[in-house]
């Protein structure tokens, strides 16, 4: 694997990106991640941080089309989808949903129904939608983020944490800094700012690392490792631990980390900066607790959980 390649990657995706968004750049690249892994990325945060434009910058950096979907109680799946209409013509034609966008924003989705929820996370699975009867592959490109406003529950609908647990990460931006906001305060018009974007990367650069940071070597202890703290939580903290397929995430976003940070190996370092994102959403606390103290056992569970001293391959 070319690793200066990877490097160079992430550089221009984050340089192209932290024009509009300052002060993010550790969000920008796990995003960056969840995207070369082919997943999805869940943001709860406060309104007001960033999260729409977060998404739209990205769009234009890899050079997709953005979509933004407000989620409201009264949205119908085919509201995303796409109907079948009866045209002109005398034939049915297929007008495509929101979701045939290469990146899609899914603002507050547990407003929506379940239904229409279920619509979303099947696209996101199966990466394909069916109308109909006919199938429609989505882009290749296909990426959702879905935003909670932590703040409000009221006329919400959760999210269950079987569904919760298909997105590949979950992050949050946060304030800026108080040098950071006085920076944004002063500059022009973000809109601006994001139509003046050019794309960083091609689809060839993205065929390369989606198919080469599989290669990123992982030892048996480094493994080893990240079993134990996947183990770890499916005994005593946790209600319900993390499954088999938030292994699997981690174990990829562990190498795709140490691939865009200029490694062909990865380290415990890797998983103790991946476990976080990937893994706080698919475990439970108990009854009675919030996902933030699954976090925060979590973590604690990652500073208890012993580290191998020897993890080079």
């Amino acid at each position: 694997m070319e690793i200066q390649r990877f490097l160079d990657y992430r550089n221009r995706v984050v340089a192209a990106v932290s024009r509009a968004i300052v002060g993010k750049d550790e969000a920008i690249e796990k995003v960056l991640i969840c995207y070369v892994c082919g997943g999805h990325v869940l943001l709860e945060d406060v309104p007001g941080t960033g999260k729409t434009m977060l998404l739209r910058a990205f769009a234009k950096a890899i050079g997709g089309s953005f979509s933004r979907v407000q989620f409201t109680p009264d949205l119908q799946p085919s509201d995303l989808t796409g109907i079948n209409f009866y045209s002109k013509t005398g034939e049915f034609q297929f007008r495509p949903g929101p979701l045939f966008h290469d990146v899609v924003l899914a603002d507050e989705v547990n407003r929506a129904t379940p239904r229409t929820q279920a619509a979303l996370l099947e696209a996101m699975e199966e990466r394909q939608i069916t109308v109909d009867g006919d199938t429609h592959p989505l882009s290749e490109r296909f990426l959702v983020m879905a935003t909670q406003n932590p703040l409000e529950s009221y006329g919400t609908f959760p999210l269950p944490e079987a569904q919760v647990d298909r997105f590949f990460m979950r992050l949050a931006l946060g304030y800026m800094s108080r040098a950071e906001e006085l920076s944004v305060l002063r500059r022009g018009d973000t809109v601006d700012i994001i139509a003046g974007l050019e794309r960083a990367i091609t689809d060839e650069d993205t065929a390369y690392i989606r198919a080469h940071y599989r290669d990123v070597k992982v030892s048996d202890d480094v493994a080893g490792y990240l079993m134990d703290l996947v183990e770890a939580t499916r005994r005593g903290d946790f209600s319900c631990g993390v499954s088999t397929r938030g292994a699997i995430a981690l174990y990829k976003a562990v190498q795709a980390s140490a691939a865009l940070s200029g490694r062909d190996y990865a380290i415990p370092e890797d998983i103790r900066r991946m476990a976080s994102c990937v893994l706080a959403h698919r475990v439970a606390a108990g009854a009675g607790l919030k996902r933030s103290d699954a976090e925060a056992r979590l973590m604690g569970l990652v500073d208890r959980v012993p580290v191998p001293v020897e993890h080079m391959p």
